[in-house]
């Protein structure tokens, strides 16, 4: 029996081993290609005539993990797209006269709001050369039509049809939950807006929470209508009828009410490429991908020593390590030293997209960023979300530059850990205790927080919100009662933060580069790339190879609420009591 147990791990060592070495050596391949690729130009030319084809129904990311990038070096399915792998061939096409047009297909468009708008202002820019855009899809939800109604002529599927509603936020409550199974968070808060806690407090949605969430979609939408109805020449009034009656529900009636320009099948709306373009076959219509673009026409400037590095903080904010998906302050604290220490980087931009979380964290990436500026500028570009620790580590930077639909503020602190008392009584488990002082437990899930623990807690978040706004009230030049009337917890748009003064300009990534540029005063320039996570073997043996690693199942049978709730609070606490992070619950649809 032990000769057949050596015989199989050996022979699953060997298919293991050599499926890593084949996996690296296909990517030394691909680099060494890739180099003479680029060293000698490309094997591969852009034909006279071509369209860019840009399907963006996929998840769009920045800055995607290494374990991608190694997974396309294989030639397997992506699952992602990156935003600026899209934003550089739109550029390249602006520019590329054998590029005719661009044809995109975002009808299921998996983006946030302020990613989506990045990507249609990059569009527009592309118009005013002259060239054309064409839309196709068959079937457009509300945000993919808003990207798709910068298009000079938008098609739909026969049977199609458009959302177009109205903003809606949903957020859910779990009083009445906690109560019947008693399972119960126990939080200690400041700021009437900090709505993070909320729904484990109250049954209903408070006025202030229903405030801050109003003005936010109403701002959002301001947007939104007003972008379409100037691109597709609708009255805002009307566009405000549509989505009230939710009118355009079929393709024959968006037609009728202009949202739309015909409605065909694919190889129709192919065959008016072809028109567009000027090809006289089908056959010789090159739709050529934005990572093909980008690979034939690298945008990597020779000779030019200069760099700007760009710093991507995203996800929740996590005391440990990081990585690409979280922002602990191992890795972004050696990634900001890095940056600042090197004598070819001119300037840092901090690319924010995050809800916050550890307060400790935070502020150990604050004083990272405070020691990073004095050797040279730091400027912050906000993405979808970068509020309260998000915020937090973004306040001392130079310049702050946000898109209109980022997420921002949320200055506040709060604590929240899960009590079982009531569960555990139910299941016949009763804990016992011996202390020397009457606080020596401190926090114990089998127990209700004691009134002296409780106090500790609430001192902790009133010292650290002190500290924050503080910090924020220094580093925006904000008087501190000012900053009092801006913080409490409340979340606000880019605009609305421009004009609370916590930003300094609404913009994109691109605003932002351009700025650094000007304080370190350099005109041409590349780019760095920051933090630098290779991908490990335990990454490498998750991509779907036939002996991929094993996922564990989530626990069975248990009660569907309780286990979404337990998921949320592993978001929300994350093992450490004092959070600085919006509320994540928030979906605007």
């Amino acid at each position: 029996m032990n000769f057949f147990k050596n015989v199989l791990a050996s022979t699953l060592g060997v298919i293991v081993a050599t499926l890593i070495l084949s996996s690296f050596f296909l990517i030394i391949i691909a680099g060494i290609a890739s180099f003479i690729s680029s060293e000698n130009g490309s094997f591969e030319s852009i034909t006279e005539g071509s369209i860019l084809s840009l399907d963006l129904n996929l998840p769009i990311v920045e800055n995607p993990p290494s374990i991608q990038k190694f997974q396309k070096s294989l030639g397997l399915k992506e699952d992602i797209i990156d935003i600026q792998t899209i934003l550089n061939s739109i550029k390249i096409a602006n520019h590329d006269d054998r590029i005719k047009g661009i044809s995109i297909n975002s009808g299921m468009l998996q983006a946030g709001w302020a990613q989506t708008k990045t990507i249609r202002d990059a569009l527009k820019r592309f118009k005013e050369s002259g060239k054309f855009i064409y839309s196709f899809s068959d079937f457009y939800t509300q945000k993919g039509y808003y990207l798709a109604s910068i298009a000079d002529s938008i098609f739909i599927n026969t049977l199609g049809g458009i959302e177009l509603k109205g903003l809606a936020s949903e957020v859910l409550y779990y009083k009445d939950f906690q109560d019947k199974y008693g399972f119960k968070m126990e939080v200690v808060r400041n700021g009437k807006y900090k709505s993070a806690v909320e729904p484990y407090l109250e049954n209903t949605m408070s006025k202030e929470n229903r405030i801050q969430l109003k003005t936010l979609i109403e701002d959002y939408w301001s947007i939104i209508s007003s972008e379409i109805s100037n691109d597709r020449g609708i009255a805002i009034d009307k566009i405000n009828s549509i989505a009230e009656n939710i009118e355009a529900s079929t393709s024959r009636i968006a037609i009728k009410l202009k949202l739309i320009d015909k409605d065909l099948y694919l190889d129709d709306y192919i065959n008016s490429l072809r028109n567009a373009a000027k090809i006289d076959s089908i056959i010789d219509l090159d739709r050529i991908t934005a990572d093909r673009l980008v690979g034939l026409v690298p945008l990597y400037k020779k000779g030019v020593r200069d760099l700007i590095a760009i710093i991507y903080a995203q996800g929740t904010i996590l005391y440990g390590e990081g990585s690409h998906t979280s922002i602990g302050q191992d890795v972004f604290v050696d990634a900001i030293e890095e940056a600042s220490n090197d004598k070819r980087i001119k300037a840092i931009v901090l690319r924010i997209n995050s809800p916050g979380g550890s307060a400790i964290t935070s502020d150990i990436i604050w004083n990272s960023i405070e020691k990073a500026k004095l050797k040279k500028p730091i400027v912050v570009s906000m993405g979808d979300v970068a509020a309260s620790g998000g915020y937090y580590i973004a306040c001392n930077a130079n310049k702050i530059i946000a898109n209109p639909f980022t997420v921002t503020g949320s200055i506040g602190v709060f604590a929240v850990l899960p009590n079982i008392a009531k569960v555990s009584e139910s299941l016949g488990i009763n804990a016992q205790h011996v202390t020397t002082h009457k606080n020596a437990l401190g926090y114990s899930v089998f127990e209700e927080i004691s009134p002296g623990f409780k106090k500790s807690i609430k001192e902790g978040i009133m010292d650290i919100y002190s500290t924050f706004k503080n910090k924020v009230s220094k580093g925006r030049n904000i008087p501190i009662e000012t900053v009092e009337e801006i913080a409490q917890g409340r979340i606000w748009t880019g605009g609305q933060a421009l004009e609370n003064g916590l930003i300094d300009q609404l913009g994109s990534l691109d605003d932002a580069l351009a700025a650094a540029a000007e304080l370190s005063k350099i005109e041409d320039y590349n780019i760095a790339t920051y933090p630098r996570i290779e991908p490990n073997i335990e990454n490498i043996l998750k991509i779907d190879f036939p002996l991929s690693a094993l996922k564990l199942n989530r626990v069975k049978n248990m009660n569907e609420g309780l286990q979404y709730l337990l998921d949320e609070f592993t978001d929300l606490n994350n093992g450490i009591k004092y959070q600085a992070q919006l509320p994540f619950s928030i979906k605007i649809d």
